[in-house]
């Protein structure tokens, strides 16, 4: 009886050690790590201000790569959440939404998870830094609230080792994520992009030729489009076809000294013109001033391409693509493209295949400021 007297007395201690030193614990806690990253300033505030790139670089989904994750709201800034769920039971289901951004500056995040306490954020903070504040300081802080509950009081003793730590690799993730977007500021003076969004691509008649590699200046790719464009022609006439659009730059690789590129043409029937295959024998062949040699039969069209011609008929499936409008001259596509790879992977789109301009304003207005483009990248 003595001796279990002697252990209530002890359990009686402990227990009011234990409020004693948990009251007199912090009700809340706060950390904050920061790294550097070389990106333009656009490039990293669009990166925090969006939750669309949240697994390329938070840690959670490290830890259980099956986590469902589903976005709601706006794509960016105030309202944009995400919400995630997770059969491991220790990260259960739990959110992360956006309630303040500063655009630039500081972005907000409230996050409810299964770890102890309430009101917990974590918030960005952006700083031009190094020479000409050409890199930017990222600082990610993380602040809890434990109220009167002690057990979470306790519990805020290792945030500094586990939501730390996590901290600590996000910032590492996110700067490497960084590091593979272009360095392009799609906002900038230099790269006058307008009405940024993706785009649904329909499916489409296409007649291409490989111009090859052209010197990079001004003449020698002018005239290799148009000597191209005239074989088109000759396709098109051939086969009853019409324009169904601007032409096309297909870039495959912009060099110091050389351009390789495709010069594309879409395509469809001329209204009330029949088919290739319909004609007289001979016929388009004098059309073309050249003997039929093959027919390419794909999708809605059967076209037939003269012997020597150049020109191959695809037919592209319907697609997805990153889009943007530019104006000036076609020297300045290369950085036009760059700024929308750049915008695409920030807003956590994956390019693919390559880049093409249609040449809304024509060929002539192309070699001038007065060059007018939509610009496209498929995405998956």
């Amino acid at each position: 009886m003595t001796r279990i007297i002697e252990f209530l007395i002890a359990l009686g201690i402990v227990a009011g050690l234990f409020v004693i030193i948990g009251v007199c614990l912090p009700g809340e806690r706060h950390i904050s790590e920061s790294i550097e990253t070389n990106r333009k300033m656009t490039i990293v505030y669009d990166t925090v201000n969006s939750l669309r790139r949240f697994k390329d670089w938070n840690p959670l989904v490290l830890r259980d790569k099956g986590v469902e994750l589903k976005f709601s709201g706006p794509d960016a800034g105030k309202g944009a959440r995400m919400d995630y769920s997770s059969k491991d039971s220790t990260l259960g289901q739990g959110s992360w939404e956006i309630t303040e951004s500063e655009k630039n500056k500081r972005v907000v995040i409230a996050i409810d998870d299964q770890t102890r306490g309430h009101d917990k954020v974590t918030a960005f903070t952006l700083e031009p830094t190094g020479k000409n504040d050409r890199n930017v300081k990222i600082t990610q802080e993380y602040s809890v609230k434990y109220g009167f509950d002690l057990f979470g009081r306790y519990a805020g003793l290792y945030v500094s080792r586990h939501i730390g730590d996590d901290v600590k690799l996000g910032l590492g993730r996110m700067a490497n994520m960084l590091a593979s977007v272009p360095n392009v500021d799609y906002r900038a003076p230099d790269a006058p992009l307008t009405d940024l969004k993706v785009v649904d691509v329909p499916a489409e008649d296409l007649l291409v030729v490989n111009a090859g590699n052209i010197d990079r200046n001004n003449d020698s790719i002018r005239q290799s489009i148009e000597d191209n464009q005239e074989w088109i022609k000759r396709t098109m006439e051939a086969n009853g076809l019409e324009a169904a659009g601007p032409v096309r730059i297909v870039t495959t690789d912009f060099g110091a000294e050389k351009y390789a590129f495709d010069v594309v043409q879409p395509v469809r029937k001329r209204s009330g013109a029949a088919p290739a295959a319909d004609k007289k024998e001979g016929e388009a062949d004098k059309a073309a001033a050249a003997p039929v040699a093959v027919a390419a039969v794909d999708g809605q069209l059967n076209v037939k391409v003269p012997a020597g011609n150049p020109v191959k008929y695809v037919h592209a499936d319907a697609r997805r693509a990153a889009f943007a409008s530019y104006t000036g001259h076609m020297a300045g596509l290369d950085i036009a493209r760059n700024a929308l790879r750049a915008w695409a992977t920030t807003t956590g789109s994956e390019v693919i295949d390559r880049p093409y301009e249609s040449w809304k304003g024509g060929v002539a207005k192309g070699f001038t400021t007065e060059g007018s483009y939509d610009i496209y990248w498929a995405v998956k």
